[in-house]
């Protein structure tokens, strides 16, 4: 009884790893997509950004054709022209600068992505395999056939019978002692 209390707990614990490391990669996998959609996003503001420099570009020229010729205005073409140098270089300097900085923000990010790929990758090559067990025919041919009632498992029923959990395993080929179902018959052997 003592052992099969004892293989029971081995069962869990050995199971307790193979949940928290699937935990893990899910928290993984939600932080990858996370700074995916921010890169996204990034993207899709300096798209944004770019379409409305173009747009002022344009509403630039525009102001400048249509001062051609007036010189009796209150400043002059000159005047106005050095006017529009100085708005249209703080414009590039303005799209420099911020074009630098969404391109900081996505090496960042893109960095991070990496990191946390290669984590994810560590930790897939790191996973332990799982081993199917073997099966002999050495246990006894006579027994009983018992289905399985709720709250019963392994250990109490190979107790109750005077068997074993490794021979009830052999002769139903379980593979997961955890696993058995309410309503599942067994053949026990050497029960009683």
């Amino acid at each position: 009884m003592m052992k099969s209390a004892l293989i029971g707990l081995l069962t869990l614990v050995a199971s307790a790893p193979v949940f928290a490391q699937v935990q893990q990669q899910q928290s993984l996998g939600g932080t990858v997509a996370g700074l995916r959609e921010d890169v996204r996003l990034l993207s899709q503001r300096m798209g944004s950004m770019a379409l409305r420099i173009e747009q002022l570009e344009r509403e630039n020229a525009a102001l400048m054709g249509a001062t051609d010729g007036l010189e009796t205005t209150y400043a002059t073409v000159s005047q106005l022209n050095d006017a529009v140098a100085e708005i249209n270089q703080s414009i590039r300097s303005g799209d420099s600068t911020t074009r630098s900085q969404l391109s900081a923000a996505i090496q960042k990010l893109a960095q991070e992505t990496n990191s946390a790929l290669d984590d994810l990758a560590k930790n897939l090559t790191v996973r332990k395999t799982i081993s199917t067990p073997t099966f002999t025919d050495d246990f006894p041919k006579e027994g009983l056939s018992y289905t399985i009632q709720k709250g019963d498992t392994l250990s109490s029923i190979a107790s109750r019978f005077k068997s074993t959990i490794k021979d009830i395993q052999n002769a139903n080929r379980i593979t997961d002692p955890t696993k058995i179902q309410v309503g599942q018959t067994l053949f026990i052997p050497g029960g009683n």
